[in-house]
């Protein structure tokens, strides 16, 4: 082995893949604002195409495992042999198989419909949800909740085959199994990712169990004793979302009194006649007051920001990196909200991120972590207040404290609500992929992993013959999720250290680095090492922490954990 010998393939590498990435990009891009089955060919040949040569390319690289590396060879190595969520197996039959077996599940789940009483057409999933988000009857929500995850019974068998040729694969490129695989991208051994996880929630775990403990109790309230026990984890149907994942639906049912009456951004996004377009405005505008530039003029003319009406689209909100330095977009279909209009702030941290990194070698053109990616945008949201919607002209007025509880309560039960199923869906997925939990118990040990960590449990018994974690796209489509519990911790941390770049000393949940370029130095600092740097380097960068640490999202959310004990001085905690 020459001394350029790893450089020479680590540049070949980089040009390949970077060259591949552009073409999957199109072509998905094509496929996502355009739906036909020739764009779904094409995008799939491409991304397929990408795949291949990734795992050739992981699996060359096995012969410079014990060679002399320079850190930032090591690191790009690391990082290649770490950038699928999946690889196939050398035997090309089952390499075939698994990719199929993949598309199968996801077939499944996105041609799931569910026929109920009362409905002249079956719903899909979003007609489904939003019957559990406005619905009120018990036995309605119920018959939605229970067809939806009827639908993955048939993913069951698939699924076992998948997990023992997924494994084959992980393992001929030195990992012990696929979970072991996904654990590894986070500078730390597998087993101590794991325990990071693990701290992490034991930390926030009081918090959600007082929020837990409040929303049960009214809906007792609401539903009576025989429905929801008292004392036990709450069924599952009756949160307001499917995977009972965000509670958010039910913040009417559980609101504080507003002695003040607050203002309501909708509304008055709509009376201004607000476009689509002004919104994503005044989201760049909050990057630009930060001192960032301003968006290329190719993302205004290439974005996608409502449903176009002469063909079919994905409508789910994502940012794209088309060619991994300057051509930035957004897929939207906005509708004049509140709630799009903190999306779009959030789907620009992603596309301002992209940019920092753009001057990073190819492999280093990535988030420091997977979940850095996701915690930059909504850290960016955490500073939609009200007194930032003042300052841009939206709100009359900005922060009131009569009004605090009301909205830690909102963002506590989106944020807060979701953090154990964000931890749950890869901790049961590990358990399967080391062969702890079998195919004869994937329900059984589904139902008790949401019940140890969520406080929830399903309104009658579950047989083997179902596979209800399949309910969830993640699990279909095999697309790791640890990545949305780093982000819900990660948020706050940040948030902190951009207050204290700015030297704000109120209470955290009022601040807004909006019009604050020290803050957006801060920030900088983090984006553009991209993945160049384990992350605790990036991490400190920003904060000057070395750890991720849950003790900012408790104190942003301290005020409300307060009340809700006192809330909860004469109700059981727990389950």
């Amino acid at each position: 082995m020459t001394p350029g010998e790893v450089a020479g393939f680590l540049a070949r590498a980089e040009e390949r893949l970077l060259e591949l990435s552009i073409d999957s990009q199109r072509a998905e891009w094509v496929h996502a604002t355009f739906i036909t089955e020739d764009t779904a060919a094409l995008a799939s040949r491409a991304y397929a195409r990408l795949i291949q040569e990734t795992v050739e390319l992981v699996k060359s690289a096995e012969r410079f495992r014990s060679a002399a590396l320079s850190e930032e060879e090591a690191r790009k190595l690391h990082l290649l042999r770490t950038s699928l969520p999946l690889v196939a197996p050398a035997d090309p039959k089952e390499g075939e198989e698994l990719t199929g077996l993949v598309n199968s599940l996801q077939d499944v789940y996105a041609k799931g419909k569910v026929t109920l009483p009362g409905y002249a057409e079956p719903l899909d999933l979003e007609g489904l949800a939003r019957l559990l988000a406005q619905g009120r009857d018990p036995v309605e929500l119920h018959r939605a909740w229970a067809g939806w995850h009827a639908v993955a019974r048939p993913m069951r068998g698939t699924f076992g085959r998948y997990v023992e040729l997924a494994n084959r694969g992980a393992r001929e490129v030195g990992f012990e199994d696929l979970g072991a695989l996904w654990r590894s991208k986070y500078d730390m051994s597998p087993a101590a990712f794991v325990a990071e996880t693990e701290r992490l929630w034991r930390e926030v775990e009081p918090l959600y169990r007082a929020l837990h403990a409040f929303v049960r109790r009214r809906l007792v309230g609401l539903y009576g004793a025989e429905v929801v026990p008292p004392a036990g984890p709450i069924p599952a149907h009756l949160l307001g979302n499917m995977w009972a994942q965000s509670w958010e639906n039910l913040y009417p049912l559980l609101a504080p009194p507003d002695p003040e009456g607050g203002e309501d951004l909708t509304s008055i996004l709509v009376g201004r006649r607000t476009t689509p377009r002004q919104m994503v405005e005044h989201a760049e505008r909050f990057f630009t007051s930060l001192g960032l530039p301003a968006l290329p003029p190719t993302f205004w003319e290439r974005s996608m920001f409502q449903r176009p009406r002469d063909r079919e689209v994905v409508c789910h909100a994502s940012a794209w990196d088309i060619d991994f330095v300057e051509d930035l977009r957004v897929k939207m279909c906005l509708e004049v909200t509140a709630e799009d209009f903190r999306t779009v702030h959030h789907e620009l941290g992603h596309d301002y991120y992209y940019r920092a990194y753009a001057g990073q070698p190819f492999l280093f053109r990535d988030s420091a972590h997977d979940g850095f990616h996701e915690a930059i945008g909504d850290t960016i949201s955490l500073s939609v207040t009200p007194e930032y919607l003042r300052k841009i002209g939206l709100f009359a007025r900005g922060a009131s404290p009569a009004q605090d509880l009301g909205y830690l309560l909102h963002r506590a039960l989106e944020g807060v609500a979701f953090l154990p199923f964000g931890l749950l869906i890869d901790a049961w997925r590990w358990r399967v992929f080391d062969g702890s939990v079998g195919p004869r118990e994937y329900n059984r040990s589904w139902w008790e992993y949401r019940r140890r960590y969520q406080g929830v449990a399903p309104d009658g018994a579950r047989g083997e013959d179902g596979f209800d974690a399949g309910a969830k796209y993640h699990v279909a489509a095999n697309v790791p999720y640890m990545r949305y519990f780093l982000a819900g911790i990660l948020q706050y941390q940040f948030h902190r250290a951009l207050a204290r770049s700015i030297g704000w000393e109120g209470p955290l949940h009022r601040c807004s680095v909006y019009g604050r370029p020290e803050a957006g130095a801060r920030l900088q600092a983090l984006l553009q090492l991209g993945a160049s740097r384990p992350w605790p380097d990036a991490l400190e960068a920003m904060t000057g922490e070395r750890r991720m640490d849950a003790s900012a999202l408790l104190d942003y959310f301290a005020p409300l954990k307060s009340w809700l004990d006192e809330q909860n001085r004469d109700a059981p905690v727990g389950w």
